[in-house]
């Protein structure tokens, strides 16, 4: 299962910077407008520590975490909806991600030009918020005259549907996201295909100073040139110095965890000696449908799933243990994968 993060912003915010961080891959984070061209690609992996523990216990080969895919998407301009500066490149290479990651500007630096001349966190992040609703509008008004072109013949559906598009677009006219829009599961369903950028999930990333304790409205306060510069030293090095700031983690990793969480995934593991695995599946997901993440096989061939939490088998010491305390348990095609369940799926062949 493969998910993706753009990472979007106005010109110099840190958007590269950030990128470069988070997967230690160079990319040219030159100070002008559009260093980006071509969204850079990166596959991050989603720190746990349940799985260097499990790793331990079970005394693995191999640990295999699971990832998230983030894309540094080229800055957006005011205007962009209207095609201004890559706006068109832009808004195209981010109907392809699964949530949008927006690195807003809060750091003063007069070596590094900010392109509307001064710094203002809540105007920029309105920019981009009132590009994407812009650029969704057009596409509802259009589909708006579609279905009403078709409502006139007698097309029940295109009536309802209709009805739908012009509840977005009043949203929109205001520059508020799609996704403010109350709308039932199927009426979300019927609209997936129009992919609007509004519609996916967004989590705001405040770009500080490296001393700055100002609290944030909303998201996640990251310095991001601290984080590029701890990426440089050993993991051991790193530790040191993020305790020394009093963090229990880096902003990277909050970063990442909280991506994971804004898509809603959560993980279920698989260990033995082989290797200890980290798999993604959405939340809600049931047992038969998680075993299909494994090998598509899985899923036809479901009999049940042998399920622990990575806790309690930890706790009990060994899974002859756990079995002996009736803690691994046997459940059914109902059963709801939970975040840390250590799975073992039995199926036919």
């Amino acid at each position: 299962m493969s998910f993706s993060i753009g990472i979007v912003g106005l010109p110099n915010v840190g958007k590269s910077t950030l990128f470069q961080a988070l997967t230690k891959k160079q990319v040219d984070t030159s100070n002008y407008p559009f260093a980006t061209i071509d969204p850079n690609v990166g596959v991050v992996a989603v720190p746990d520590e349940r799985l260097d523990l499990l790793t331990k216990f079970s005394e693995s080969e191999k640990t295999i975490p699971t990832t998230i895919e983030f894309l540094d998407i080229a800055g957006l301009v005011k205007g962009a909806s209207q095609g201004e500066g890559l706006g068109n490149k832009f808004l195209s290479n981010i109907r392809e991600v699964d949530a949008i990651c927006h690195v807003v500007r809060s750091f003063e630096d007069e070596n590094i030009i900010h392109v509307t001349g001064k710094v203002d966190p809540v105007s920029d992040q309105q920019t981009i918020l009132y590009e994407l609703a812009m650029a969704d509008l057009d596409q509802i008004v259009r589909a708006i005259r579609a279905a009403d072109g078709k409502a006139r013949t007698g097309d029940k559906e295109a009536t309802k549907s209709s009805g739908l598009l012009n509840r977005i677009k009043t949203v929109l006219d205001q520059g508020l996201p799609a996704r403010t829009v109350d709308m039932t599961p199927e009426e979300r369903v019927s609209i997936k295909g129009m992919n609007l950028l509004t519609m996916k999930p967004m989590l705001t990333v405040y770009n500080v100073a490296e001393h700055d304790n100002a609290a944030v409205p909303d998201g996640i306060k990251i310095c991001v040139k601290l984080e590029a510069d701890l990426v440089e030293f050993t993991p051991e090095e790193a530790a040191t110095m993020l305790k020394e700031l009093g963090w229990t983690e880096s902003g990277l990793d909050r970063l990442i965890r909280a991506s994971y969480e804004l898509l809603g995934l959560i993980t279920m593991i698989t260990t033995g000696p082989k290797d200890t695995r980290a798999w993604t599946v959405t939340n809600g997901t049931k047992a038969p449908q998680a075993a299909g993440v494994i090998h598509t096989d899985f899923e036809k061939g479901f009999i049940r799933a042998e399920i622990i939490n990575w806790k309690q088998l930890l706790d009990a010491g060994s899974e002859v243990n756990a079995k002996a305390k009736g803690l691994m348990r046997m459940e059914g095609k109902d059963y709801v994968i939970q975040d840390g369940d250590v799975v073992h799926f039995h199926v036919s062949t």
